[in-house]
């Protein structure tokens, strides 16, 4: 199944969180968009595994998302390592996306930043033919995505280029709410997080908002890109 975007994600609500506008306003313009969460997020204060894996299903509904995967790495514990490395290069040989969407470079959570190296060296390696894998008992063929754009998550970080999601972003707040145990939740008797505050979605759309004022829409979501970012058609850029 081949996908023209991989959204990359350490845990679950990374992606609903910082790019699910984008995933919604691609789906909608009819590319194929999957999902792929590399912990299951047990070490989370508030809420287990299985509600996650709930969670991020009923997540993926909302957003329209061709599939959603789970690589069922240690939750703050996985490495950029080869072993690591190697599970990621199958999944990306596996859909070979265009386009790879993964977490922030720089972040206030230390898997964050971690995912965002694992990912961009997988990336390189998934290209290289003298690294074989294996999927179903077959060699999978050796592939590199064109781009890997990592979105911005709890760190102020100024973007290269930004999405507009002004006709998604209710959409995408839905998507967030999906995740009942992590966000705010009167009702909840669990230990209140740094993300299950009231405040918190207020600071996601303060967020999207203030992406959104230099392209002169509601909202947007941003990214950061290692290379230097191209464009066929500059009357593509608003």
């Amino acid at each position: 199944m081949k996908l023209d975007i991989l959204a990359i994600g350490a845990h679950p609500d990374d992606i609903e969180l910082s790019c699910g506008g984008t995933i919604l306003s691609h789906i909608a313009q009819g590319l194929k968009v999957g999902i792929l969460d590399l912990t299951r997020g047990e070490m989370g204060t508030r809420g287990t595994a299985e509600s996650r894996k709930s969670e991020a299903d009923n997540a993926a509904k909302i957003l329209g998302a061709t599939v959603r995967e789970n690589a069922g790495f240690a939750d703050c514990f996985f490495q950029n390592d080869k072993g690591h490395q190697l599970e990621l290069i199958k999944y990306i040989r596996k859909y070979q996306p265009d386009i790879i969407l993964t977490n922030a470079i720089h972040d206030r959570h230390p898997d964050h930043a971690r995912a965002a190296q694992l990912t961009e060296d997988a990336v390189f390696l998934s290209g290289l033919s003298k690294i074989e894998t294996r999927m179903n008992g077959e060699i999978q063929k050796a592939f590199r995505p064109r781009v890997v754009y990592h979105y911005i998550q709890s760190l102020d970080v100024t973007p290269d280029l930004a999405v507009d999601i002004s006709p998604f972003f209710e959409k995408k707040i839905e998507a967030i709410k999906a995740y009942k145990t992590q966000f705010y939740d009167p009702d909840s008797k669990d230990p209140e997080t740094f993300i299950s505050s009231p405040d918190f979605l207020e600071f996601i759309k303060s967020r999207a908002s203030h992406f959104g004022v230099p392209l002169g829409v509601n909202y947007a979501e941003g990214y950061t890109c290692k290379r230097l970012i191209g464009v066929y058609n500059m009357k593509d850029i608003f």
